[in-house]
């Protein structure tokens, strides 16, 4: 197939999709999307006004539910919402991330990016998995990031970087945790038919994700968006093809079909050499598991 759009979307009557993050940009592109094709969406995000008030923009079948990835407080209380209001799920779209902040730690003090994009979205998931195993093709989708190639490798010695910080260095190290997480959750799936795991990245798309960024990048981007930066209706593509095709496998890796994986449509790709590593992909589970306190029953 080629130049898969959202038209190529199949049916999602009867489906339900959790999408974090989905208030802007690219979860929110994915939602509407989800939305449009006859899914129940529950937005999932740390602002509730700025959550209902794209709900609005939506229409369809979603609701809102309060989640701060940063705090694991916050995270068990949605989950159990959920699992509460929801005895199924079909779709859990690990999409929310900051990228390139400063020094900072969550209210668990963790180190804010790894915090937020990886351990927050694997208590997350893990606290939910009951409700999608035993759903007949359900899918938990984690969004990643070309940035998993960028300085990036998994520092068990100083996950916090507390020794020296770079936001860079640090993004990197939480998008191929992303990737990693992905592999390991899908290999302990393997013996189950119903539920998947796949990852997805939107290429170089325009969201407010590079606010963060040091002032002359967002200096740069600010000149050169419309000529390197995609909609971000074309980045959630992968996401969308990642969540919803029927050709898609387990621990496959969704991204933009453009040279670099910059732009374009979506396609299968391959990620880093490092995010393959069994032995850390192992490892970062348990720490992971240490560190929030949450088990998956896979």
């Amino acid at each position: 197939m080629t130049q898969w759009t959202e038209q190529d979307v199949p049916d999602q009557q009867g489906r339900m999709a959790v999408v974090t993050g989905a208030n802007t940009g690219l979860g929110y592109d994915t939602a509407r999307a989800l939305a449009e094709h006859g899914a129940s969406v529950v937005l999932a995000v740390r602002d509730v006004a700025k959550g209902r008030a794209a709900a609005e923009r939506m229409g369809g079948d979603v609701t809102v539910q309060e989640l701060d990835l940063s705090s694991l407080a916050s995270v068990r209380e949605a989950a159990s919402a959920l699992a509460t209001t929801h005895p199924r799920i079909d779709l859990q779209i690990n999409n929310a991330g900051v990228m390139y902040t400063p020094k900072e730690t969550t209210r668990d003090g963790f180190e804010r990016q790894l915090g937020t994009n990886h351990l927050g979205h694997f208590a997350f998931t893990g606290l939910l998995l009951d409700r999608l195993l035993p759903v007949p093709g359900s899918r938990v989708v984690t969004v990643s990031s070309v940035g998993h190639r960028i300085r990036a490798a998994i520092h068990f010695d100083d996950l916090g970087w507390e020794r020296s910080y770079s936001r860079v260095a640090a993004y990197g190290q939480s998008k191929l945790a992303n990737l990693m997480f992905t592999y390991e959750l899908q290999r302990r799936l393997a013996t189950r038919a119903t539920t998947v795991a796949v990852a997805a990245h939107p290429g170089v798309s325009d969201t407010e994700l590079g606010r963060n960024s040091p002032a002359p990048v967002r200096t740069l981007l600010e000149r050169l968006g419309p000529l390197v930066l995609q909609p971000a209706a074309m980045g959630a593509l992968p996401t969308l093809r990642a969540a919803t095709d029927p050709a898609v496998l387990g621990g496959q890796y969704y991204g933009p079909d453009g040279r670099g994986e910059a732009r374009g449509y979506p396609k299968v790709v391959t990620s880093s050499p490092a995010s393959y590593d069994l032995a850390v992909q192992q490892r970062l589970w348990s720490v992971s598991e240490d560190l929030t306190g949450v088990a998956f029953p896979v």
